[in-house]
């Protein structure tokens, strides 16, 4: 195996990979550092595919067992197989790290199995199966994320969790205590709500999805209400004793007031991730990184060591595995002399609740404090002809343009299988269209789609089909 290539990427999650992939098909000599035994990072091993299996599965047991099928016909009488489940979620995990290695060779990318630390200008020192230390002229820096833990909690993985130990539980909780009401949070707590625990959110600040779209985390708030979550906002957590039986969770409110102890069989905590830079030698050869520990970019992912460069969690911006991938693939364009680049205004973000919800660009919040002027449509689906012949008539689209260009600034959905219908959207963005594009665009009949159409035309206040 060399030990000089063009490029040296430590880290094999979403960012890393594909950046390495690319890079690799644009010709130039890569290689990759991952001390996890399998490629992937967080999204493929422990974090978006394990969950998403977990959500669909979860999702049609209680399709199942809530006698909604009946409602359709399908008398069924279920039971909840779970280690089979957590089986069906492993086999998900295997086959698409597999296929990333496989990607690997077939691109002649250099796997270097173990901890990457930057030792000196384009220099980087394996420990592993195979210590090395290997030069590279270019050096990217993608390690990703970690959970951030609260004071005081010792997270055990077996009844305090983090998002690892939640897709990986052997018998559903009777009481699940979700501290973050976050993506994560509400994701995880609705799969075990949905296998048969009671589930409670206790968040810090008085509303859910912080950074999302006021109406959409007030309209999916109710949704999840009536499922059967309960919610303790405004609340803080401030310490988790273990009985032996029992977890004792004390909750205070967080302006200050009286304690309460809420009793759970185990406890989620889901506050947020943390950039993953710690023994990496940033430090001993200057990188600089911010307040929060993220490595400082300049627009094209350069840090102000000539040479390294990161994308990812590591850097400011969401931490979502597609904004990591283009951010890699817009790094390798650019290291082989090509135009890379990331259009920051139309990332999506989706939340796999059921319903789902999906954003893309601006909120209304966001335009108010701005001050830009804009105009809104917005259409139920309720009065979509697919939605109610599926029985799925939760939630709403709503289409934000600016006011007198119609431009698109940003579009909020929240119902059945938004997070595919999102993409719509973020084309029309990304080309600079606007509402009367979308409304002037042929969408079949019957599909969730038309929902977007729909929200569209009541842009201009000329909705067809309310």
């Amino acid at each position: 195996m060399a030990d000089t290539y063009d490029v040296l990427i430590i880290g094999g999650g979403p960012g890393g990979y594909n950046c390495a992939i690319r890079a690799a098909q644009l010709g130039l000599k890569v290689a990759v550092a991952e001390k996890r035994a399998t490629l992937g990072g967080t999204c493929l091993n422990v974090g978006c595919i394990p969950s998403k299996a977990l959500l669909h599965a979860s999702e049609l047991y209680e399709e199942a067992a809530d006698g909604h099928l009946g409602a359709l016909g399908i008398d069924v009488k279920a039971k909840l197989n779970l280690p089979q489940m957590m089986a069906h979620k492993a086999k998900a995990v295997d086959g698409l790290t597999k296929g990333v290695e496989f990607l690997f060779k077939k691109n002649r990318i250099d796997w270097l199995k173990g901890e990457a630390r930057l030792v000196g200008p384009g220099m980087a020192k394996i420990s592993g199966e195979a210590p090395a230390t290997v030069s590279a002229k270019h050096i990217v820096v993608a390690t990703g994320s970690d959970v951030i833990g609260l004071p005081g909690i010792a997270i055990d993985e077996e009844r305090i969790l983090s998002s690892t130990g939640a897709i990986a539980l052997a018998q559903v909780p009777k009481r699940l205590l979700v501290i973050g009401a976050g993506v994560i949070g509400l994701e995880l707590g609705s799969v075990w709500r949905r296998l048969g625990a009671e589930v409670t959110v206790v968040e810090f600040l008085d509303r859910i999805l912080p950074g999302t779209d006021m109406e959409v985390a007030k309209q999916a708030q109710r949704i999840l209400m009536r499922q059967g979550m309960a919610f303790k906002l405004g609340a803080k957590v401030t310490a988790v004793a273990k009985m032996a039986k029992v977890l004792k969770v004390t909750v205070e409110p967080a302006k200050g007031g009286e304690a309460e102890i809420l009793e759970a069989d185990a406890v989620l905590v889901c506050i947020g991730r943390r950039a993953y830079t710690e023994n990496l030698g940033l430090d001993e050869v200057g990188v600089k990184t911010d307040e929060r520990g993220r490595v400082i970019v300049d627009a094209h992912y350069a840090t102000n060591v000539a040479g390294i460069h990161a994308i990812g969690d590591v850097i400011a911006g969401p931490m979502l595995a597609h904004k990591a991938e283009d951010e890699g693939v817009a790094l390798a364009e650019r290291l082989a002399g090509k135009a890379g680049h990331v259009n920051y205004d139309v990332i999506p973000n989706v939340i796999y609740t059921y319903p789902e919800i999906a954003t893309v660009g601006k909120s209304e919040e966001e335009l108010k404090a701005a001050g830009v002027a804009y105009r809104t449509g917005k259409f139920p689906f309720t009065a979509n002809a697919r939605a109610k012949t599926n029985d799925m008539t939760d939630g709403f689209v709503k289409i934000l343009a600016e006011e007198g260009t119609d431009l698109v600034l940003g579009v909020h959905m929240v119902g059945p299988n938004v997070s595919e219908m999102i993409a719509e959207a973020c084309a029309v963005m990304e080309l600079g269209g606007s509402a009367e594009d979308i409304a002037r665009t042929c969408h079949a009949h019957p599909t969730l789609t038309e929902a977007v159409r729909q929200a569209a035309l009541g842009v201009d206040g000329r909705i067809m089909q309310m």
